[in-house]
């Protein structure tokens, strides 16, 4: 599908109601442009969401997954690492 858009003063375009209907771009939705040899080519983009968590609950699990001297001791010897 090819169509004529206009670029506004401000840079900004409008992409044709058919092509974001059929592309299931929404407002508000992030797309990636990329100029291939000349060429400029939209894609949506993968947005993901992160969790944030605070030093305490980080420094929390820290001490929660620590290993005892006899934990590593014996891990150790099934690798074959000498501690």
């Amino acid at each position: 599908m090819k169509e004529n858009i206009v670029v506004s003063g401000r840079g900004q375009i409008t992409l044709p109601a058919s092509m974001r209907k059929r592309l299931g771009i929404k407002a508000g939705g992030v797309l990636v442009v990329e100029d291939r040899k000349g060429e400029l080519v939209l894609r949506p983009a993968a947005v993901v969401e992160l969790d944030t968590y605070a030093d305490e609950e980080i420094a929390r699990w820290e001490r929660e997954d620590r290993l005892s001297p006899g934990e590593r001791s014996r891990i150790s010897k099934k690798v074959g690492r000498k501690r």
